[in-house]
Formats: C-alpha cells, sequence, structure tokens
C-alpha cells in the first residue's frame, strides 16, 4: 500500500473500509447525533454513514445534512460561472476531452480582446464572481499567461456592473508561482485530485506532469505556503470507489488542518460526463448512482460541516435542486465549459469543451428557480475583499457569527442583481423572496440587512459587511 508523504495512507482506507461497520439503527443516529454538533466526523464514521442503505436512515442522513447546512449557511447559496480561458493541455488523461492525444478537440487559447468580450458577457448578465480555468499547458506566454488572464477580467467594467472575485482552477504550481497568483488577486484557489487511489490514478494518467500524484496532492500545501489560505478541492466520482475516495479525501482534509489550521475553504464534486475522444468519460468505472451521490453530498456537509461544497452544470437540474438542501452552498449557473463559449454562442460546444452539461439553463432562469424554492441566489465576495478567509473565516463561521455578515450580503448582492439585471418574473419572485426572508431574520440582522437593501435600491453598489 502507499503512504504519501504521510498523508494519503491506503493502508488505514482499506482498514476502515474493510472493518466491520455496525448498520445498527441506533450506531447509526448516534454518528448523526455526533454530527449535529458541528464538530465533524472521523473516518469510521464517515464509513458508517457510506454504508448505510436503509431508506428510513438514508431519510434521516438528508433531514441531518439539512439541519446542518440550514444551521451554518442559512438560505444562502453562491453562485458564479467558470471561465474557461484555454484547452490546451500537455496531460494526456483517459476522461477528459482537453487530453494532449485527442484530435477530435479544436484547440483554442483566448486572446486578451476575446477574454474581455467573454467577461462584458458575463458581466452584463450579472454575474460578479468567475472561475478562470484553464488547460495545463499555456500559450508562449507560460504561467504570465494566467496573471494577465487575471488582470483582463478584472478590468472590465461594464455600467454598473464588474466581476469582484476571481478564483482560478489552473496547473499545480510551484511556491513561488503560487505568490504571483495571490499577488495577482485570486480568491480561492481550486484544484482536484480527480481520484486518490494510486493504481486508479497511474492507470488514468498517461503522459504530462499530472503522472506525478505527489506533485499534484501537495499542490495545496505549496499554496498555504505562498500565503492562499482559501483552497478548493476535490474527487472526479466514477474513476475510483466513492467510499475510498471520501475517506481520502477525509485524510486530505486533516492533513491541511494540522499543518496550516484550515482545511479546504470548499469541496467540490463532480462525476464523470461523456467528454468527446473519451471512452472512459460515458463509461465510468466506477459509476456513482443518484442515491449515492446525494449520500455523498449529505455524508461531506456532516464531516467537514464548515466548507463550501460545490455543484457544478454537470448535474442535470433535477440533480441540483435535490442536493441544495443535502449541504451544497455553491453552484455555476450559465455554463460554458468551452473557451469562447459564451460570446460564440453559434459554436458546437462538443468540439472543444471539457465535458458535457447537464444544465443548460440561463443564469436568469436558474437565479428564478433558486428563489422560488426559497434560498437566496448570492453574489457575495465580501469576506476575499476584507479579508475574512481562511482561519479568519473559520472563527468567524465556528460560533455562527458568519451569518451576520454573509446573510446581509446575500440579500444586497441578489437585490443588485434583481435592480440591474433580472428578467420582469425572476425580479417578482426575487422581491418576494427578500420580503419574506427579512421577516424572518432577528432584529439585528434585519437592521443590518434592510439598511444594505436601502442603498442598493438607492442607486450604491457594491455594499457590504
Amino acid at each position: 500500500m502507499h503512504d504519501t508523504l504521510g498523508f494519503i495512507d491506503e493502508s488505514e482506507i482499506v482498514r476502515v473500509l474493510t472493518a466491520p461497520v455496525s448498520k445498527d439503527a441506533g450506531h447509526v443516529r448516534a454518528v448523526l447525533a455526533k454530527a449535529r454538533g458541528l464538530a465533524g466526523l472521523g473516518m469510521e464514521d464517515v464509513a458508517t454513514l457510506a454504508a448505510v442503505s436503509d431508506p428510513e436512515l438514508l431519510g434521516e442522513i438528508f433531514q441531518t445534512a439539512r439541519a446542518v447546512k440550514d444551521q451554518i449557511y442559512g438560505p444562502r447559496l453562491v453562485l458564479f460561472a467558470p471561465l474557461y480561458v484555454s484547452n490546451l493541455c500537455a496531460n494526456d488523461c483517459t476522461y477528459c476531452a482537453f487530453r494532449a492525444r485527442n484530435k477530435q478537440v479544436k484547440r483554442r487559447a483566448l486572446s486578451q480582446d476575446e477574454i474581455r468580450r467573454e467577461v462584458e458577457i458575463l458581466v452584463d448578465q450579472g454575474h460578479k464572481r468567475v472561475l478562470l480555468v484553464a488547460g495545463e499547458s499555456y500559450p508562449h506566454q507560460g504561467f504570465q499567461y494566467v496573471l494577465d488572464s487575471i488582470a483582463t477580467i478584472y478590468s472590465v467594467k461594464r455600467g454598473r456592473g464588474e466581476i469582484r472575485r476571481v478564483n482560478a482552477n489552473v496547473a499545480p504550481l510551484t511556491v513561488d508561482e503560487f505568490r504571483a497568483l495571490k499577488g495577482a488577486g485570486i480568491g480561492t484557489y481550486q484544484l482536484f485530485q480527480e481520484t486518490y487511489h494510486h493504481a486508479t490514478y497511474q492507470s488514468v494518467h498517461l503522459a504530462g506532469k499530472k503522472k506525478d500524484y505527489d506533485w499534484r496532492v501537495c499542490a495545496m500545501d505549496r499554496a498555504m505556503e505562498a500565503g492562499i489560505d482559501d483552497v478548493g478541492i476535490g474527487i472526479l466520482f466514477g474513476l475510483a470507489d466513492w467510499r475510498f475516495e471520501i475517506l481520502a479525501l477525509m485524510q486530505h482534509i486533516r492533513h491541511l488542518e494540522a499543518r496550516f489550521g484550515v482545511g479546504p475553504h470548499t469541496i467540490s464534486v463532480p462525476r464523470l460526463e461523456p467528454a468527446i475522444g473519451s471512452d472512459i468519460a460515458g463509461n465510468p468505472p466506477h459509476a456513482v448512482s443518484d442515491i449515492d451521490f446525494r449520500k455523498i453530498v449529505a455524508t461531506l456537509r456532516l464531516a467537514v460541516p464548515y466548507t463550501g461544497i460545490i455543484m457544478s452544470t454537470r448535474e442535470t437540474p433535477n440533480i441540483r435542486r435535490e442536493t441544495f438542501a443535502l449541504g451544497v452552498s455553491q453552484i455555476s449557473a450559465g455554463s460554458r465549459t468551452n473557451p469562447g463559449g459564451y460570446a460564440d454562442a453559434e459554436a458546437n460546444p462538443a468540439e472543444s469543451s471539457q465535458f458535457q452539461l447537464g444544465d443548460h439553463r440561463a443564469l436568469d432562469e436558474v437565479v428564478r428557480d433558486v428563489a422560488s424554492m426559497g434560498y437566496v441566489p448570492s453574489f457575495c465576495t465580501g469576506c476575499y475583499r476584507l479579508g475574512r478567509t481562511g482561519q479568519d473565516f473559520m472563527d468567524l463561521a465556528k460560533p455562527g457569527a458568519i451569518k451576520l455578515h454573509c446573510d446581509p450580503n446575500a440579500l444586497s448582492t441578489f437585490t443588485e442583481y434583481l435592480e440591474d439585471y433580472a428578467g420582469p418574473e425572476t425580479r417578482k419572485v426575487g422581491e418576494a423572496l427578500v420580503g419574506s426572508t427579512l421577516a424572518d431574520m432577528d432584529a439585528r440582522q434585519k437592521e443590518i440587512s434592510e439598511a444594505l437593501v436601502r442603498k442598493v435600491k438607492g442607486g450604491k453598489r457594491d455594499v457590504f459587511v
């Protein structure tokens, strides 16, 4: 068994997975009672929940996850858009359309002018935060291309709109490169291990620097050493047994907590989706059923209660709706996963996209749907810009104090969207939600929130606490 640099210990994962697991309802309920204490769960606890198949107990897991999410995050749901600037890649990963040997995909790296046009379209839709995504190879400028692209995104101003925070999902970097990335003003650095299972990892990564498991798994250590204290990790579910993956994820999280005092800011939970030039993507070796997928989201919410869980447009609208209540706190909306996809609506996305989308709805339709379910769509970036990141964020989140900031900021940014970008139907649904949300707040939160909403309705923008 492998023991990657002391923190991904396969032998320990196998021991936990093969040990007898009590399916006694009393034992499962004891784990759920522990989870309601908001202190997280250990590996054995996670294995217990992963083994549950009884419908009644599954329902209790889902109910507990909803209660924990509501207690920490309330009704907020953060929205963002991915911005693919390039699909150039030097790696050969069997599950990805961007793989170097794939001759079916049309390669493209956007110019800074093309990036600017993409951002203008996103701003005009109402987006305030984007996730910059690039294949793991760059044009002749090298890594400077990423830094230039971030500067371009921040430079775009359209009427009352702008992108207020850029997060980045790019190839693992050196500590010095991570310092430069931090200097460019990113919020969260995001990188997925894809699979923590060593044998599977080697079998699906055939060429390129991504073959180096340790270089990738230690990227978050280097990012944090460089001063980036908000990092996002994730698994591409379907490559290996999901039970193994979430236990390895727990080991990675505990390592970061032990070394840096804080774990990841977000966890992403993508499932393998069909991709041009990839046989494995359309036929996952360890396909995750919808019920297991819901159980994964709920279990992660209970295991790491203060970490954001991101759901992409890989999933269908129905699956996305179901997981909001189970722990998802951030979603992409109106996404395109091909470079230039926002500006070139006539292009065939299958020819240059990383994977197929399950949710093709425009941002306004997603906002209206989310609001009609009682969730407040939030475009807030206040924490990043006031330095409430890493340990500072957790110090506010764990006693529940972050709500005093996040709930008012969610309403103010949602009101901005309603005033500046929403269609008539969305605005009607949204204003009703703002009113009912304010009515449900305690006196202090309501006072703060109403003051921010009044400022927005009076013409001010970008107000937050």
